[in-house]
């Protein structure tokens, strides 16, 4: 079947001649034979690595003929059995698996497609393959037959002659995709990666991207742990499962620490030190077959240490739980936290969770639909890439972080160190050349997604143990005098809910006293602060008695400059304004002192506190006028969720009316003129 060549597949072809397989090629023989994907790919890179038609499709035959010849199928394991007897020897692709049978001082492999455990092997082969005595990887074997053997009583007639690892071996690879990522804009290589691993760009919104990429990241940053949680059917495990050999996948069940770990009977080590990931399939219904297991795990995240018996023993395995989230987010997050699905000794262990480095929202990605979300286009050969994954692994890209961002107090050490890591991991993805310059905006981007998939594990240790995990405001400035911006989550962000994060500087909540008909209202203003003169107001139709508010606010900022906004010149800044209603009143009434704290926050770079609502209506000579109607704005307050309202100290006596359940749910601030409320509204 012919594809038509896009502009990617051509520039792609041309930088990585050799390297690239039509992933429409992999999924049509991955699912006619019993082999995971790299396995396909490997034969299919081998001999189909190009966008030759003719090429393709005489490799394709020797592909079909391989992969027919020396699979083995449910039912066929007789016949290949019969051949290696009739023939001396055969050639088949199977896991091979391997165990010390002490009592005859040797080793014998299992090939689970043939349900044969007693094959003979040479100790050499086994030194060679370590991974054998751990779960198995899979290979091309030479099996042979020796009739005399099978004469013999509990003698052992197979025997694997040979084997080739599925996976790739030349030395240069890493070299090849450095020099190779200069021909490719990020976005390009983005591209690249994504269709690398099957999927279609092209049918993703740039949120379901940015997931796949984050999904990529254990395989290039050492000891990352991560979880997603998500929908059903979204391919949580397919990365782990089906594209890198140096990856391991535990179905949901026991798992035992022998294996993981140590097996202390023999001193074998385990499948963190074996693999580069071990994943948690369906981790809801995964556990120990030790009461000691989940600690051994928490003790190894958090150092890439475990000890078992005298010996303290390092690993570089990351670890990766996926499972699935039954209901909405928004229903989780009501009815407990978004790790419930975790087994019962991790759910609500904040300990255990302070481990997990990032949390990968797995609900922003798409049920995945072949017709649709696969891709029929060029990417990477799987085995190539993921050899250039593992050995991108070593070293850390930290150091382009130093002097360029600086992370705001909210964040502890461990976070840090997850941030780091995952800021480490896309920097390897997206520019595995560490003499590749990053521009401060594409760097910005990976630094917002790292705090966002931290604090996502943050949140939910809060809402566990909340007196422990108050602070939870990640933040951040590019340079040393950049403008500090925070960073939510996008299940916990409402554009129409007070939220405790604090707004971007020039973005002030207010209330308005309101008429007769409609009482107090919300407002959002926004504020943008740039080079010129003059206050300009973008709504249209412009409410009169906003624009009357925010003239009383130009004219207060004009005449206290000094005392509100220091050495700057106002005059010399040109202010846009614009007004979000989010009630019924629309006209922007009396909110004369939220306009002036929008300007001042705008021009000082400077955002006010999270969850603060400002409460007050000016008059040209610069006083605050009394307030009607406190105690409703109050009650307005607590219903949109406001932490703290900010109002006039003449408002205090009317507040001795308010209900005791309203005083005991917000915190009421008083301020006696413009500095005051400006001192209490911006952060410190």
């Amino acid at each position: 079947m012919k594809v038509e060549l896009d502009p990617l597949d051509r520039l792609a072809a041309t930088a990585f001649e050799g390297y690239l397989v039509r992933k429409d090629l992999v999924r049509k023989y991955s699912r006619q034979y019993p082999v995971p994907t790299y396995v396909v790919e490997f034969l299919l890179g081998r001999y189909c690595a190009s966008t030759d038609d003719q090429e393709i499709e005489e490799g394709l035959i020797i592909v079909e003929r391989q992969l027919s010849d020396r699979t083995v199928r449910t039912g066929e394991e007789e016949l290949f059995k019969a051949r290696a007897r009739d023939k001396g020897a055969i050639k088949l692709i199977d896991i091979v698996r391997a165990k010390l049978d002490a009592k005859t001082d040797s080793f014998v492999a299992e090939l689970p497609s043939l349900a044969i455990k007693d094959v003979r092997i040479e100790d050499s082969l086994v030194k060679q393959h370590e991974r054998m005595l751990t779960d198995g990887f899979y290979a091309e074997v030479t099996l042979s037959y020796d009739a005399a053997i099978a004469q013999e009583k509990g003698g052992s007639p197979f025997a694997i002659d040979s084997l080739r690892a599925i996976q790739l071996s030349k030395a240069d690879v890493l070299d090849t995709l450095k020099q190779s990522r200069h021909d490719f804009t990020t976005q390009e290589w983005k591209q690249l990666l994504l269709r690398s691993v099957g999927l279609e760009p092209a049918a993703l919104s740039d949120r379901a991207q940015l997931v796949g990429l984050v999904r990529m990241v254990p395989f290039v940053e050492r000891n990352y742990n991560m979880v997603e949680l998500g929908p059903r059917g979204t391919g949580k495990s397919h990365l782990f499962q089906q594209i890198s050999p140096y990856a391991h996948l535990i179905s949901g069940g026991k798992a035992t620490v022998a294996k993981m770990f140590v097996n202390n009977a023999n001193g074998q080590r385990g499948l963190v030190c074996q693999y580069d990931v071990v994943c948690f399939d369906e981790i809801s219904g995964v556990s120990f077959d030790q009461k000691d297991g989940v600690n051994i795990l928490k003790g190894y995240m958090e150092s890439g240490e475990f000890s078992r018996g005298k010996e303290s023993i390092r690993a570089e395995g990351g670890i990766v739980m996926v499972g699935n989230l039954d209901v909405e987010v928004e229903h989780q997050q009501r009815v407990g936290h978004l790790l419930s699905p975790l087994p019962p000794e991790m759910r609500d262990d904040t300990a255990f969770m302070d481990r997990i480095h990032a949390y990968v929202p797995g609900w922003d990605f798409p049920k995945l639909n072949p017709n649709e979300h696969f891709t029929d286009h060029f990417g990477l050969v799987s085995d190539f890439l993921s050899e250039c994954w593992s050995r991108l692994r070593t070293g850390s890209r930290i150091s382009v972080l130093q002097g360029r961002v600086n992370f705001g107090g909210a964040l502890s050490g461990r976070d840090i160190t997850a941030v780091n890591k995952t800021v480490s991991g896309l920097l390897k993805l997206l520019y595995p050349d560490p003499e590749m310059a990053v521009p401060d905006e594409e760097l910005e981007e990976m630094v917002r997604v790292a705090l966002e998939v931290r604090r996502r594990v943050k949140e939910q240790q809060k809402r566990v143990f909340k007196s422990e995990f108050r602070n939870t405001h990640f933040s951040y400035a590019m340079g040393e005098d950049g403008i500090e911006k925070f960073v939510s989550t996008p299940e916990l962000h409402s554009d129409e809910a007070i939220e405790l994060d604090p707004l971007p500087p020039g973005q002030v909540w207010g209330i308005s006293p309101g008429g007769p008909e409609t009482g107090p209202s919300l407002y959002r203003l926004e504020v943008t602060a740039g080079k010129g003169s003059g206050v300009k107001i973008l709504n249209a139709p412009l409410p009169p008695a906003f624009r009357e508010s925010v003239r009383y606010a130009e004219q207060n900022l004009y005449s206290r400059a000094k005392e509100l906004v220091g050495d700057r010149d106002p005059r010399s800044h040109e202010f846009s304004v614009q007004l979000r209603a989010l009630d019924n009143d629309r006209t922007g009434t009396a909110l004369g002192l939220p306009a002036l704290m929008a300007l001042c926050s705008g021009l000082l770079e400077k955002s006010t506190k999270g969850g603060l609502i400002v409460v007050g209506a000016l008059n040209l000579g610069g006083s605050v006028e009394p307030l009607a109607n406190a105690v409703g704005i109050v009650e307005v307050a607590v219903e949109k969720g406001a932490d703290t309202v900010l109002m006039p100290v003449s408002a205090r006596k009317q507040l001795f009316e308010i209900s005791d359940d309203m005083a005991t749910r917000i915190n009421i601030q008083f301020y006696s003129d413009t500095p005051d409320a400006l001192l209490k509204a911006l952060i410190e």
